[in-house]
């Protein structure tokens, strides 16, 4: 099978294959995001990345800027930053946001991933600076999609309920939003949530989309900075395994997990349960330090599909096989 495309996401991006490395958060550090790049995707740093990123004594710029030095070290190929988009107001006085755009410009870093809500001073800094927005949206809508491309947007994640990581906080899956999104919009469309082979990739881009948005494929590689055990712990799961453990994360049956579903199914709230996650370390003692019964493992839906641990260019080749 042959996928013809207007090929619009590799010329905005100036990348091989229309394939974006979702950001991971703790799961990235320049060597991981490189691979990807190189192997002809758009690798994204996340925040929290690289191994300065539990030293408190170093500020967000010094990590920050460390960690893109690295990725230049190693490839000269396009690669993006995740930056939290807040609500429209809060991004003045927010030191991730602020650090973040300015580490970027002053590294000439074109490519932000603006992940959160619509926020039009963000959107319009980025573009007044020569710079690429990629938005994705917690939870997608028709109305913020239409808002971002009017706003210079030049490309709109559709997030699936499917996904690893935050979960939108309406049960859309993946195979609705895509298209709906595709609709609303006339720029192109990133389909994500429970894209690990290449079947999700062809049924994205039947749904419309333009290309695909992948992390829990890529977190079970060579090279990504999570935890072996926390890999090994994706490979044997199964999607049948998965627990809610708040309104927004789903994880596989870890100790931990089964009693934090076990609050959330007993009445706790979302906000008392994610207080509860930080205090146990966040996704990073379970996908990270490799504490697997004391943390929690976030994965999309589709991790059945998840047989082995590959390296980041087999993990490309294979979902971009349409498209050499």
């Amino acid at each position: 099978m042959n996928i013809k495309t207007n090929k619009r996401v590799e010329k905005i991006l100036g990348i091989k294959f229309p394939i974006i490395q979702a950001p991971l958060n703790w799961l990235t550090n320049a060597n991981f995001v490189a691979a990807v790049s190189e192997a002809g995707g758009l690798g994204v740093l996340g925040f929290n990345a690289g191994p300065l990123a539990k030293d408190e004594t170093v500020s967000i710029e010094e990590k920050l800027r460390s960690e893109i030095r690295e990725i230049r070290r190693l490839t000269d190929k396009p690669f993006g930053i995740n930056l939290y988009s807040p609500k429209e107001g809060m991004e003045k006085d927010n030191v991730f946001v602020r650090s973040t755009l300015e580490v970027a410009f002053e590294e000439d870093v074109k490519i932000i991933i603006a992940v959160g809500e619509v926020n039009r001073s963000i959107f319009k800094e980025v573009k007044d600076r020569g710079g690429i927005v990629i938005f994705r949206e917690l939870t997608p809508s028709v109305a913020s999609a239409k808002i971002a491309e009017e706003n210079g947007v030049d490309l709109i994640v559709a997030t699936g309920y499917d996904e690893g990581g935050h979960i939108p906080q309406r049960q859309i899956g993946t195979f609705s939003i895509v298209p709906t999104i595709v609709d609303a919009v006339d720029i192109p469309v990133i389909a994500t949530g429970g894209i690990n082979d290449i079947r999700g990739v062809r049924a994205a881009f039947a749904l419309g989309a333009e290309g695909v948005y992948v992390g829990t494929r890529f977190i079970v590689s060579e090279e990504n900075p999570a935890s072996e055990g926390a890999k090994q712990d994706i490979i044997n799961s199964k999607a049948e395994d998965l627990l809610l453990v708040s309104g927004l994360q789903r994880s596989t049956p870890t100790k931990s997990a089964v009693e934090l579903a076990e609050m959330y199914n007993n009445g706790k709230s979302t906000g008392e349960v994610e207080q509860e996650i930080n205090k146990r370390g966040g996704l990073r003692t379970g996908m990270l330090d490799g504490k697997i019964s004391e943390g929690i493992i976030s994965v999309n839906t589709a991790i059945d599909t998840i047989k082995e641990k590959k390296k980041v260019k087999e993990i490309v080749d294979e979902l971009m096989a349409d498209f050499q």
